[in-house]
């Protein structure tokens, strides 16, 4: 297998695999696709590919992260991406920590993930911002992070978060404060 435009897809949600590895095959990649941890461990004996796309959330005890160190762990040089529904600052800097090379928020396609490959250094020219992350953004991530860590069980993160379900579900009809 030609190991210069192989590339594993880590995603649990069978069907995005499906849609993004076809997306990439017409771009010329070899696809393996992987849904945890482990079907990355079996892949990794037969195969090393060049490029990878993790989702962050996998169903399962061990998330996108454990991939991550893993692929890392198989060959440094693999061009790794993170995707996520549930950016956050803290899993974005774990995630280079443990060796990809970006770290992308859904809805990312499949021009932004290519992109992501050739942006493997970093950019000393990126601008730069004065604004400070507000509260509302900051109440925003954390409830999106226990909503992905109960399963989006309502009424669980509503009791996590200290707060009543009504009060919560109005929170999350609001649009996100930019």
């Amino acid at each position: 297998m030609e190991a210069e435009r192989l590339l594993l897809i880590v995603e649990d949600d069978a069907a995005f695999a499906r849609t993004l590895g076809r997306s990439f095959e017409r771009r010329g990649y070899t696809v393996l696709l992987a849904a945890n941890v482990d079907e990355v461990a079996a892949l990794l004996q037969a195969h090393s590919p060049r490029y990878a796309v993790v989702d962050l959330k996998l169903s399962g005890e061990a998330s996108g992260l454990a991939c991550v160190q893993r692929l890392n762990r198989h060959d440094p040089a693999m061009l790794i991406v993170v995707l996520t529904g549930f950016a956050s600052i803290a899993t974005a800097v774990e995630a280079i920590k443990l060796g990809a090379c970006h770290y992308l928020a859904k809805p990312s396609n499949t021009d932004d993930i290519e992109a992501a490959f050739g942006r493997a250094e970093g950019d000393t020219d990126i601008e730069l911002t004065n604004r400070s992350t507000s509260i509302k953004t900051l109440e925003w991530e954390r409830i999106h992070e226990t909503l992905a860590e109960t399963g989006f069980n309502i009424s669980e993160t509503a009791r996590r978060l200290g707060m009543h379900r009504r009060t919560l579900a109005r929170k999350l009809v609001k649009q996100r404060v930019k």
